[in-house]
């Protein structure tokens, strides 16, 4: 998951200041994909800096 800095469900949490991926992720999804150690997530979606700005407006 290299890429989550370009992600669109890459969002900064207001309350800790901290990134965290917002898809929506089942628990056994989620454990599956950590383990297999796969380059490539399923819930990428390219964020790049005029999606983020529309999405805010």
């Amino acid at each position: 998951m290299n890429e989550c800095e370009t992600c669109l469900f890459y969002q900064q949490d207001e309350v800790s200041g901290e990134y965290i991926c917002t898809a929506l992720w089942d628990q056994d999804e989620y454990q599956r994909f950590s383990q297999l150690n796969e380059k490539a997530c399923p819930y990428y979606r390219n964020g790049d800096d005029y999606t983020l700005v529309r999405r805010q407006n």
